[in-house]
């Protein structure tokens, strides 16, 4: 059903999930608007700039035409990051046949309007499926073929199904769920607690602390996630906690290594190497919206205020640590 799938996008994970969807039998075709990388990656069967040497399958066909890309597409992988969505959604409305699933790999909420990405691509592909895919997943991982699992969430479960047969291989199996919001909040928040665990490792705070703000940060999650009626086995599962673990727990992480340079001195302008965290981008929106809805979100305000230049790391650990004693 899904034996054509186009991935637009070919960072590292787009690059990652085309690997992927080519291990499970899919013949994909790999869109980058930039010229100079498709035709490296056409004459070295490899993405030199975002997974060097990971040799491509030869059923992927990197492409800089996004109208080529999506010709063939029975699904497609949307694998942009988040504050990019709109920008590339747009684009594609003007090329892309209606009627497609359009499968989201962007972890985040765009920072200008508080939409989640399903509900952009809603918006700007009216005729499109929106769905998710998430889970405790790095790049390279999935690129190299180590088992991973991760879940794809559609409105409808027969296409969600359908979906996850078709990416899922012996080293890459995907659930399927029709929880789309509660896989989307999953990944949004995750990666902004994931900075959060990064400050306290930097900070040489200890292990003790890093596991508690974890969990008191999945409880964060809970709350928010609560009032968009997310399921609570989503969030419990791969999208959830599953995500949270892997990403607040390992310098692979970008948002767990900006966290960790913030820790240990850097300035929001000097962590992270140059590398796209997008929790940086989340933090503010996740904030305001949890207040709109009033949700009592400390360790996120804490990350917002921090990222934004109003509270130093030692004060905002202060403050975390004299919050008023109250039941768990």
């Amino acid at each position: 059903m899904f034996d054509e799938i186009a991935v637009i996008g070919a960072g590292a994970w787009g690059t990652a999930l085309a690997l992927a969807a080519a291990n499970a039998g899919r013949h994909v075709a790999l869109w980058s608007r930039d010229v100079d990388q498709v035709q490296s990656m056409l004459e070295s069967r490899e993405n030199t700039r975002r997974l060097p040497g990971i040799q491509l399958s030869q059923s992927i066909h990197p492409t800089s035409s996004l109208k080529e890309a999506l010709s063939i597409a029975r699904a497609i992988i949307l694998a942009v990051p988040a504050q990019h969505v709109r920008e590339i959604a747009d684009a594609m409305a003007l090329v892309m046949k209606s009627g497609l699933p359009v499968i989201l790999a962007a972890k985040g909420i765009d920072r200008r309007s508080g939409e989640f990405m399903s509900e952009i691509v809603a918006d700007a592909l009216p005729g499109a499926m929106p769905a998710v895919l998430s889970g405790p997943s790095f790049a390279d991982d999935v690129a190299r073929g180590l088992p991973t699992a991760v879940v794809l969430a559609a409105p409808v479960d027969e296409i969600a199904a359908a979906l996850a047969r078709a990416l899922s291989s012996s080293r890459f199996r995907v659930y399927h769920s029709s929880d789309v919001r509660g896989v989307e909040i999953g990944g949004a928040a995750k990666n902004v607690l994931a900075i959060a665990a990064g400050i306290v490792q930097g900070r040489g705070l200890g292990e003790s602390a890093r596991a508690a703000l974890i969990a008191r940060g999945f409880a964060e999650l809970q709350r928010f996630a609560k009032t968009y009626d997310a399921k609570p086995d989503t969030l419990v599962g791969l999208a959830g906690l599953g995500d949270l673990v892997l990403t607040a727990s390992s310098l692979h992480s970008r948002n767990f290594a900006f966290g960790h340079d913030l820790g240990s001195g850097k300035s929001v302008l000097e962590a992270g190497g140059g590398k796209l965290a997008e929790g940086v981008f989340t933090a503010r929106i996740l904030d305001q919206m949890a207040k709109a809805r009033g949700v009592d979100m400390p360790i996120v305000a804490a990350m917002s205020a921090i990222l934004d230049g109003k509270l130093s790391v030692d004060d905002a650990v202060n403050m975390l640590m004299n919050r008023p004693i109250k039941g768990e």
